[in-house]
């Protein structure tokens, strides 16, 4: 297996590890909502633990999250372990759906008016609460899905100078997969300032001298 397939292998799409189809409109739209919560400063597993507990109390979709209302959100966040943001993020995630309501009725309608992949994110950016981080956690997913071109983020772009590896090699689905793959090895293993060490357990892809 070479050092692509490995890296891909080694770390999936965030979407699959939560168990989210974005083939379909509804997973889009759980996606979406996951996003939502990478989006803020706090950890991949508080956000990943937080989605879950949504998903445990079926608050999933535009209707169900306006349904539960502030105080209710604020309790699920708080059981998911978002407790740095539970009273911002209910408000936000309200005032999201509410918006999406009423000027696109879903987030399908939105992709349908955007007519190209800038448009489309400035759109998401329209609502308050979603900015450049957010949009692109959303939308480098979805390459493959949606006819989008997503610029890759800063933290794959530096793991693929690190690592050599040319990104420009790679477009669509497997594009996402490699970005994705050199976020988490970023975010996990690979900050700038990280001892050498403590990339051991993915010295197989992660290649700093010709040894390795």
């Amino acid at each position: 297996m070479n050092r692509i397939k490995t890296l891909c292998s080694s770390f999936p799409l965030y979407s699959e590890e939560l168990g989210i189809d974005i083939t379909k409109p509804s997973g889009r739209f759980k996606w979406f909502l996951a996003s939502i919560l990478f989006g803020a400063r706090i950890s991949e597993k508080i956000a990943m633990k937080t989605y879950r507990t949504l998903e445990k109390y079926g608050v999933l979709s535009p209707e169900k999250i306006l349904d539960a209302g502030w105080d209710e959100l604020v309790r699920i966040l708080d059981e998911g372990g978002y407790v740095r943001y539970d009273f911002s993020t209910a408000t936000k995630l309200l005032n999201i759906m509410k918006e999406l309501k009423e000027k696109y009725s879903s987030l399908e309608e939105l992709h349908a008016q955007s007519g190209n992949t800038e448009e489309l994110k400035s759109k998401l950016m329209e609502f308050k609460g979603i900015g450049e981080v957010t949009s692109q956690i959303f939308l480098r997913e979805l390459r493959g899905v949606w006819k989008i071109d997503v610029p890759v983020s800063n933290k794959a772009a530096e793991m693929a100078e690190r690592m050599n590896i040319d990104l420009e090699e790679f477009e669509g689905e497997e594009l996402t997969r490699v970005e994705d793959a050199l976020v988490k090895l970023y975010l996990r293993d690979g900050k700038k300032g990280k001892r050498r060490d403590t990339l051991a357990p993915f010295k197989k892809i992660y290649t700093l001298d010709p040894e390795i």
